[in-house]
């Protein structure tokens, strides 16, 4: 299942801060995270941020940790941000996914883009 959501003026870092915080909440473990932030070729006083992070669940019967979501996420405090979100529903429920994307929506939908 793939999510896709933009926002506006809203920092990036918070939202991937936020998305990683509340995909623990729901039984996630967070594997890979990286975030990196580069100036804008047209104004070096403003940035562009790209964050990935990859989120496991544990299996208890393996006792193993398998990865279950993929996040991006682009843009800029000053413009919009683009995430989107990756992920296995067979290991991430789709009751997980809802009560993920509840928290998330009930926090940033006041940021949020909708498509016209």
């Amino acid at each position: 299942m793939e999510i896709k959501k933009t926002y506006e003026q809203i920092n990036p870092d918070l939202l991937f801060d936020e998305i990683r915080d509340l995909a623990v909440k729901q039984g996630a473990v967070v594997g890979e995270t990286r975030i990196q932030t580069y100036s804008m070729a047209t104004d070096s006083s403003s940035f562009i941020t790209r964050g990935t992070l990859t989120l496991k669940i544990r299996d208890e019967a393996s006792k193993t940790e398998k990865e279950c979501c993929q996040i991006h996420l682009v843009g800029s405090a000053r413009g919009q941000t683009k995430l989107m979100m990756d992920i296995d529903e067979k290991l991430f429920p789709l009751e997980k996914v809802n009560a993920l994307q509840s928290d998330f929506d009930f926090m940033f939908s006041s940021f949020e883009v909708t498509p016209q």
